[in-house]
């Protein structure tokens, strides 16, 4: 389910409400700063980010898109619970301004900047079917899923 594109959402109902409180909890368990529904096994385009200092400011969106990035990147070091005990620095762009369906069923236009756009970006992808690791050289995706396969090896 990782690597398949999520369904698009219709309409913000009662379900996707309940969906997203999951996300939110799940994420808050990890302690991570992004969850896309498809990492808990939900194939809709969904996703969940709360990079704030205080928690519990998590912004909740249906079918998120990228409208503009920003020439200036940053790099951070990402991570998924998907592949456990490893992580990569990955640049992406330092800002996004990123259009979703919101909690109240509305269609908003959004700018994120610093970890904020890094984890929009990376629950983006994985809408896509994309994982953090795809933004690194062969030689480097091999290397560290070699890592995670070895340390799972352990477990």
């Amino acid at each position: 389910m990782l690597r398949s594109k999520a369904a698009a959402v219709a309409a913000v109902t009662d379900e996707v409400r309940s969906i997203w409180q999951d996300m939110i909890d799940t994420m808050e368990a990890m302690p991570g700063v992004g969850l896309a529904a498809v990492q808990i096994g939900v194939p809709l385009a969904l996703a969940v980010v709360d990079a704030s200092d205080t928690r519990g400011q998590a912004i909740r969106m249906a079918n998120p898109s990228v409208l503009h990035a920003s020439a200036k990147m940053n790099a951070h070091e990402e991570a998924s619970p998907n592949l456990p005990g490893v992580y990569a620095l990955i640049e992406r762009p330092r800002a996004v301004t990123v259009r979703f369906m919101n909690a109240l069923g509305d269609w908003e236009d959004r700018d994120f900047v610093g970890l904020w756009a890094t984890s929009v970006q990376h629950q983006i992808d994985h809408l896509a079917g994309k994982m953090y690791f795809d933004h690194l050289s062969p030689l480097k995706r091999s290397m560290l899923i070699k890592k995670a396969e070895k340390l799972r090896g352990r477990g």
